[in-house]
């Protein structure tokens, strides 16, 4: 599928984080994928996948380098409140501060993460397979990327959820630098909102989850989400939690998400 792929030598990998780089069509270009895979499980295989995706800004790195959520992953298996999964972390495509997932005029950073990221990790690690459940979340940004996509591709994914999520494709444009969400839009295929996507999915929407700190600037636009789901009869869970759109928020509730996959396995 890829042209090329190139991943990290296990020799050289520290924390249980392997790099992966491969070529895509999608991207038109390479593309970048941190991948978290737990110790002393050499005899397992179909192991659970979870992709993470990252706000405007970030890449790859974001969710390990900023968030830990390797380290949070890893004492969560080791004390048994969750089963061995892999995490896979990918760039969302590096355009301008952020690709939105969408499918752009020249590149589909939506079928970047729904087809390339899945496949990579099964050629670069024999633990997750065919069988293997998939599952999305993110935060900001990434968490209008998952929702969206967790709605639209029940075919792939088992469930979804969004942290502190941007919940409409204009409320991106208080993060963007200048006028970059009009480059944004004018870029994109199909500007979408998060509802619009659910409810154009209704007969087939998967489980899903999203929160949002109580001090969040994106804290109204959630709770609007949640009223308008729950009058259009969409079963859902939604949590308002303590703190604001930063990195100690997500570090500390990616835990819930991580268990509600767990759950679903």
């Amino acid at each position: 599928m890829f042209f090329t792929v190139e991943f990290s030598d296990p020799r050289f990998e520290q924390n249980n984080l392997r790099q992966i780089t491969v070529k895509s069509s999608h991207l038109q270009g390479r593309g970048d994928i941190t991948v978290f895979i737990p110790p002393n499980i050499e005899d397992l295989k179909s192991l659970p996948l979870v992709i993470l995706l990252h706000g405007v800004y970030g890449s790859h790195w974001a969710w390990t380098q900023k968030g830990g959520v390797h380290e949070t992953a890893l004492k969560m298996i080791e004390d048994d409140t969750i089963a061995p999964m892999i995490l896979a972390m990918p760039s969302d495509g590096l355009w301008g501060d952020g690709s939105g997932y969408l499918g752009h005029q020249e590149q589909n950073f939506e079928k970047w993460i729904v087809e390339d990221v899945p496949q990579a990790i099964k050629e670069c690690t024999h633990f997750v397979d065919n069988d293997s459940p998939i599952f999305i979340s993110g935060l900001s940004m990434g968490g209008y990327g998952a929702m969206r996509l967790g709605a639209k591709y029940s075919n792939v994914f088992r469930a979804f959820t969004g942290l502190s999520s941007v919940t409409t494709f204009q409320e991106m444009a208080q993060f963007l630098e200048n006028n970059e969400i009009t480059k944004l839009s004018n870029n994109v295929n199909q500007p979408e909102n998060i509802l619009d996507i659910i409810l154009q999915n209704k007969s087939k929407i998967l489980p899903f989850r999203f929160d949002c700190g109580i001090d969040d600037i994106l804290i109204e636009s959630n709770r609007l989400l949640h009223n308008q789901l729950k009058i259009n009869n969409i079963p859902h869970t939604y949590e308002e939690l303590s703190g604001k759109h930063e990195w100690e928020y997500w570090e500390e509730n990616i835990k819930k998400t991580l268990m509600f996959f767990n759950d679903l396995c």
